[in-house]
């Protein structure tokens, strides 16, 4: 059946929609082979090199038309996909190509596989960088995380020393760290009807915006990210936490889900206070929520002790997040500003250094928002009484809008940061274009070979960001209702 304002599965839309994107998603795969992010691929490439180089006209047109093709297509249907059904397939459809390339868009999974191979060889990843350590693939790591503790949680680490045990070579911990990421995908797929369902959402929306997003098939499935692994077990803690309340071996298990995903990376943590509000059943007192809640704290409390503990890795890894704003990039807010201010200085002869200020202040802002998002949540949900799909709803759209701030205010952001609230956003918005749109700029950002574009526009970049936050910052203020 097909949804009121969606096009019909077998229409001419639909069938154009479905084969730009598929043939987008070859074009991609071609650019991979052409000039992705090969082992032997060289470093610190920038755009004027790579066209420079035999193949090099070839691999940028194939992965500007590939991705051009990619994002219209699914631009063209973020109102919704003509059916659930049509959604799944074609997303699937569009990842096969993908699934067969080169890593593409970011060289992180060399980086997990010398992770993996530090600790399967009995050295501390959070203590000492895989160049020190001896990894024999060092050299096909970026740079600038050779001499870096491992940001990831234990989990994680795990998972890739697994790759490692079972890959036998670079080649096979490279396969295998993508099956790990696509487990986590499909792991998200298969927990997406549950929580549109739960939050009174067509899932033929939900399911076309979270998975037919460009950045998913390139940087989750191709590029191998974590990030996979890290909604996966997100999105099924939440449902179970949603679907579930107040129940308590239910609330044990979301809580054990969602600390999983805190020991992958640990930005899912900005979740959990949501998770809790989902957790309560019947009215939404003090009490509720600490009982209810406190079954799903201690879940997750038990999987960060038990991962720490069996790892042998404790919680080293908390000291390897301060790393992960080595870059400064202008597609991060704060960083962008930080950047402007210096400018600004050196047009005086001065040095502000205002980058780790900006970013610190901003730290203290998420800090803030997030604690104002869920007070709102949580006092809106006092009036639903026990409407349990208003609940749910209220819950997941505060988790999402946590999600979002995350990424808006972090030191750094990477293309496929865009994915974490992406998914929650697909359930709760009622808007998309406010968060389709930068999805699909983020989707132009990285070039095959992990060449970031933001590294070669830092001021007129820096600058754009800057103009644009004081434009959001000023309608914002516009719009505000004033008071009589």
């Amino acid at each position: 059946m097909t949804a009121p304002g969606a096009p019909p599965a077998g229409s001419r839309l639909a069938r154009s929609v479905r084969y730009a994107g598929l043939v987008g998603a070859t074009l991609l795969a071609v650019a991979g082979y052409l000039g992705g992010a090969l082992p032997d691929a060289p470093l610190g490439a920038t755009p004027v090199s790579i066209w420079q180089t035999p193949s090099g006209p070839a691999t940028l047109t194939c992965w500007l038309a590939g991705t051009a093709l990619l994002v219209g297509a699914w631009w063209s249907l973020r109102a919704g996909a003509p059916s659930t059904r049509w959604a799944y397939a074609t997303a699937g459809l569009w990842t096969l190509p993908l699934l067969v390339a080169p890593p593409l868009g970011s060289r992180d999974v060399y980086s997990y596989a010398c992770q993996g191979w530090t600790y399967a060889h009995g050295v501390d990843p959070y203590a000492v960088p895989v160049a020190a350590a001896g990894c024999p693939w060092v050299d096909t790591v970026a740079p600038i995380w050779r001499d870096t503790p491992a940001p990831y949680g234990p989990v994680f680490v795990l998972l890739a020393a697994l790759a490692v045990s079972l890959g036998g070579g670079l080649t096979g911990t490279v396969v295998l760290l993508r099956v790990i990421a696509v487990a986590g995908l499909l792991l998200a797929a298969f927990c997406l009807p549950g929580l549109a369902r739960a939050a009174g959402v067509p899932t033929r929306r939900a399911a076309w915006l979270a998975l037919a997003c460009p950045l998913v098939g390139v940087h989750l499935v191709a590029g191998a990210h974590n990030d996979a692994v890290m909604l996966g077990l997100l999105l099924c803690g939440l449902l179970i936490a949603v679907s579930r309340p107040g129940r308590p071996p239910a609330l044990l298990l979301a809580g054990v889900l969602l600390g999983l995903a805190v020991t992958v990376k640990a930005s899912a943590v900005v979740v959990v206070p949501f998770a809790a509000l989902a957790a309560v059943h019947g009215r939404h007192t003090v009490r509720a929520l600490l009982r209810d809640g406190g079954w799903l704290a201690g879940g997750l409390l038990a999987a960060l002790l038990v991962t720490s503990a069996l790892s042998g890795l404790g919680f080293g890894w908390v000291g390897g997040l301060t790393h992960s704003g080595d870059s400064e990039q202008w597609t991060s807010p704060p960083t962008a500003v930080g950047l402007v201010v210096n400018y600004a200085g050196a047009l005086v002869g001065r040095d502000p250094q205002a980058v780790p200020v900006a970013r610190a202040v901003a730290l203290l802002l998420l800090a803030g928002v997030l604690v104002v998002l869920w007070w709102r949540a949580w006092q809106t949900q006092r009036g639903l009484d026990d409407d349990r799909l208003r609940v749910a709803r209220v819950a997941l759209h505060g988790a999402a809008l946590a999600l979002a701030a995350t990424v808006v205010l972090s030191p750094v952001f990477h293309p496929w940061y865009a994915t974490w609230p992406l998914a929650l956003l697909a359930l709760t918005a009622t808007r998309s274009t406010w968060f389709v749109l930068p999805a699909a700029v983020a989707a132009f950002l990285a070039l095959p070979d992990g060449t970031n574009l933001a590294r070669f526009t830092k001021a007129p970049g820096a600058i754009a960001m800057t103009t644009l936050l004081v434009a959001v910052l000023l309608h914002t203020l516009r719009a505000r209702p004033r008071s009589r």
